[in-house]
């Protein structure tokens, strides 16, 4: 007698279970959905989140802290004096202080792997890296070979420099790096005895670095170069030739040709593409010592410790955001190796007036002859090779 009220649960029972079943299968296809999402957002912006074995899932690689290390550095400059030019080599110019080569960068939840040369040559062997920029990708390029060097003293190696292409080879691993003198990216030409800047052409210089396993670009500086430092006398986009425009203009149209070159010509499955984000200068000491005294000099000389805090008081570069809007902007983005916040704290990295050999009256006008634009070696540049290893590798 009580049979159709059985039946009746059994269908309740059966409904419910489908209704669940839709429910589980529901969010199964949402989650997988997810995942799925993540999984592309980690791919789109790899090069802002590097992931590294830490108490968090992702690693904050370039936000910390700058800590004393004793065991730093990684390499002498003596052990490494035929690769490092004259203007890098501080120690060797005379540079009296050496506190500025016992800092190592801490990032802000993991530990930064420390830097294994042989692992690097067994990880690279046979092929090819290429720095593509200015004097600032040379600064980087001279410190990785440095750095790697130092891990394996006793094995073959054979240099060539030459103008706009230098090349170092370990030749037991069969690696090859290079450097190629491209301090705009973007091609000049030579016009009638005038020097033009093609802001939308750069296959002159691209056919050099087409067949890189791994590619570490950089620009920056030179863009904003004026006077007898500026390295063209006329702009050309768009079939328009200007005697100058707005210089971040002018900069994100060339990083849009670079980004655009890169996009339709590199595979991204066999090459790895990685930016320098822009290295700051050090030349306006109120940006480092506001509230305490006026600045009277126009340079970082006598600087020998880091910025302490987290925080740089100083402007950060403009350039930084066009570099920042045009990688984001790339079917392909390019790793974006985020040295500038940390490298601001460093106004004690340059190599001032041990900048090669410089005459006494130079050494004597820090303010017309200090260099804080480049880095001495060893120094500042280890630690973005540092990073890089991280990147490439982890």
């Amino acid at each position: 007698m009580s049979l159709p009220c059985i039946q009746s649960s059994c269908n309740l029972l059966a409904s419910c279970f489908a209704i669940l079943f839709l429910v589980l299968l529901q969010t199964k296809i949402a989650t997988s959905a997810l995942i799925m999402s993540m999984r592309n957002h980690h791919n789109n912006h790899q090069h802002r989140r590097p992931m590294l074995q830490g108490n968090q899932s992702t690693c904050a690689l370039f936000v910390g802290t700058w800590i004393r290390d004793e065991s730093y550095p990684l390499y002498q400059s003596s052990s490494c004096p035929t690769i490092i030019d004259a203007e890098f080599n501080c120690q060797m110019y005379g540079r009296p202080d050496s506190d500025y080569l016992k800092y190592r960068w801490q990032p802000l939840n993991c530990e930064l792997p420390r830097f294994n040369g042989l692992e690097f040559l067994i990880q690279m062997r046979g092929k090819s890296m290429m720095f593509v920029g200015d004097s600032l990708g040379r600064n980087q390029w001279e410190s990785l070979i440095c750095m790697i060097s130092s891990s394996v003293p006793r094995t073959s190696t054979k240099m060539s420099r030459g103008d706009p292409f230098s090349i170092f080879k370990f030749l037991d691993y069969d690696v090859s790096m290079s450097f190629y003198k491209a301090p705009y990216l973007v091609d000049i030409d030579v016009v009638q005895g005038k020097r033009v800047l093609r802001l939308e052409e750069i296959s002159g210089n691209a056919n050099a670095w087409r067949n890189a396993d791994v590619l570490v670009f950089n620009t920056g500086h030179w863009w904003s170069h004026q006077g007898s430092l500026q390295a063209w006398d006329y702009m050309e986009s768009g079939g328009t030739y200007y005697q100058d425009m707005d210089r971040l203009v002018a900069l994100e149209r060339g990083l849009r040709t670079w980004a655009n070159w890169v996009d339709a010509n590199i595979d991204t499955a066999r090459t790895r593409v990685f930016f320098q984000s822009i290295s700051p200068t050090h030349y306006n000491p109120s940006e480092w010592s506001a509230g305490t005294t006026m600045a009277t000099t126009k340079n970082c000389y006598g600087e020998t410790a880091p910025m302490s805090g987290t925080t740089y008081p100083g402007a950060f570069p403009d350039q930084m955001r066009v570099v920042d809007i045009v990688i984001r902007d790339m079917h392909n983005p390019a790793y974006l190796l985020d040295i500038t916040m940390l490298s601001e704290f460093r106004k004690d990295g340059h190599p001032s007036i041990y900048s090669g050999d410089l005459s006494p009256q130079q050494r004597a006008n820090p303010d017309r002859s200090a260099d804080c634009s480049h880095w001495c070696l060893p120094g500042l540049p280890d630690t973005w090779n540092q990073l890089f290893y991280a990147a490439l590798f982890f």
